[in-house]
């Protein structure tokens, strides 16, 4: 070992020094896969500069069109083999979809076949309902930098200083505020995490309860409203984004109090992993009402945005605009409005709307080109013959989405997966479970899209790749190894597993309010 690491070592300084280092067989591997590549680009790029497209004459070999005829069983092998491998190559899921969906299209189809990717983009590009994206995340940014997210743990955490389990309920409840607020998961795991992890270490809280909390609580920003992915779900899906947002309040209010219950239990169970803040840090009636103060205006703010969206008053694009609008003067009048917070507030929206953006372009073109050549027809048929009923089929599509959670984010899974979901949802029938009511044919997309963001937020704990794990990684002293990390995870992924069976078997939960609001669908 010793030599190895000598060896490793020796090799790294020669190669600092400019000294040529001996190429591994990987190495060699690499660099004969590059240049095959640069080669086959070559004469491909002869044929298209010299030769005319739809002759038959070409320069040693000719890729447009080499694909044609190719069946979609090989087909979809070769498209989903390649993204994996792209994938586990370490290229950005931005890059790897929609490079490998013009990639594929101009095999297939050739150069004529390319004319399909503006007609994808360009209806994305002119839709209206995306425009609330950077505004919700602008909005989610200018409260960030308020100091909001401080002041709510310290106002909440106050309130319940006097039980067991406190700090970590008070976690919860601050991420279930804090999701209505910004809507995006890396920004509340690792807020909650520098702010309540710290906090919880240094009061003796088992560490699994501490990280697993600010981890579970973290992700309900994926479902609650302004969640930004049930924006992107409305425009795949053709579905209305308030009534979305309106069926998604129960579900996670509903998680939010089985994650609180079991902290609860926890704590109950053995008062030492949790305990209760001391007498001296409590606080007297008087002085929790003083604290609710400074939380009236952003609690205003959320009410309002989602008061017009869930009345009909205002679009959700409008809501996003008033939410952006009101978030600066919430920040103005805690005193964090400036030029220089306007400005990161800014530059960090555009390159988060860019990222989520340029993830949507580059996915609808694979997508749409995997459908064109009857992807979704083949899919369909697969799943519909392994003979399961509808629940067993709604059970196996969870799953798929669970493993897809585990390599891909939630911008991608979404729009490599739903679009070929939904035509299968809308052909089965659900009658319902244990003699409890069933889901009616124009309530089923909006149903599985409200299951869909709760399952989501299952991928984000679900280990080895899990985005929640990562961020709250990113945060946490280095003597909790990452082995414990996972460990955190799995009591809420649990838990989140028993949210996702509750949407399904009592579809009610996610159906009630938005026919109370929106009247029968």
């Amino acid at each position: 070992m010793a030599e190895a690491h000598s060896s490793r070592g020796s090799a790294a300084r020669r190669a600092a020094a400019g000294v040529p280092v001996p190429t591994t067989g990987l190495g060699w591997l690499l660099t004969l896969v590059a240049g095959a590549m640069a080669l086959l680009l070559a004469v491909e790029v002869i044929n298209v500069a010299f030769y005319d497209p739809y002759g038959d004459a070409k320069f040693l070999w000719r890729l447009a069109g080499s694909l044609q005829g190719i069946d979609i069983a090989t087909l979809s092998f070769l498209m989903f083999g390649a993204l994996l491998v792209l994938l586990a190559a370490g290229m950005p899921l931005v890059f790897c979809t929609g490079s490998l969906g013009v990639v594929f299209i101009y095999l297939v189809g050739g150069q004529g076949m390319l004319n399909i990717i503006p007609t994808r983009i360009f209806p994305l590009m002119t839709n209206y309902q995306l425009s609330a994206i950077p505004l919700f995340i602008f909005m989610a940014s200018m409260l960030e930098r308020a100091g909001i997210i401080d002041e709510l743990f310290d106002t909440i955490y106050k309130w319940l200083g006097g039980l067991r389990g406190s700090l970590a309920m008070a976690t919860i409840v601050a991420s279930t505020i804090m999701a209505a607020m910004v809507g995006v998961i890396g920004a509340a795991v690792v807020t909650m995490g520098i702010i309540a992890l710290p906090a919880m270490l240094k009061r003796n809280y088992d560490p699994k309860i501490a990280l697993g909390s600010i981890m579970a609580g973290g992700t309900l920003g994926i479902l609650v409203p302004p969640s930004i992915l049930a924006i992107i779900y409305g425009v795949v899906a053709q579905e209305s984004v308030g009534e979305l947002y309106v069926g998604s309040v129960l579900p996670g209010l509903v998680l939010s109090g089985l994650y609180i219950g079991y902290v609860a239990i926890r704590a109950w169970l053995k008062p030492s992993a949790a305990p209760a803040l001391e007498l001296s840090e409590r606080v007297n009636f008087a002085d929790k009402l003083r604290l609710l103060r400074k939380m009236l205006a952003p609690v205003i703010l959320i009410a309002v945005v989602l008061g017009v969206i869930f009345t009909g008053a205002a679009t959700p694009v409008e809501a996003a605009g008033i939410g952006s609008f009101g978030a600066l003067i919430v920040a103005a009048m805690h005193g964090r409005l400036s030029v220089q917070s306007l400005r990161e507030a800014s530059f960090g929206t555009m390159k988060a709307t860019a990222m989520v953006l340029w993830i949507i372009f580059g996915a609808t073109i694979f997508v749409g080109f995997y459908i064109l050549q009857g992807g979704q027809t083949f899919v369909q048929e697969l799943i519909m013959g392994t003979g399961l009923g509808p629940y067993g089929i709604l059970v196996l599509m969870m799953v798929i989405l669970v493993f897809l959670g585990m390599f891909l984010d939630w911008v991608g899974i979404l729009l490599l997966a739903v679009p070929i979901f939904i035509p299968i949802v809308e052909s089965l029938e659900f009658t319902g479970l244990f003699g409890l009511p069933g889901v009616s044919g124009d309530e089923k997309v909006l149903w599985f899209g409200i299951i869909y963001l709760v399952n989501m937020q299952m991928s984000f704990l679900s280990p080895p790749f899990g985005y929640a794990l990562f961020y709250i990684r990113g945060v946490t002293p280095n003597a909790i190894p990452t082995t414990q990390i996972f460990a955190a995870a799995l009591p809420f992924l649990a838990l989140q597993v028993v949210g996702l069976a509750i949407c399904i078997i009592f579809p009610d939960v996610p159906l009630a309010l938005p026919r109370a609001i929106f009247g029968s669908m």
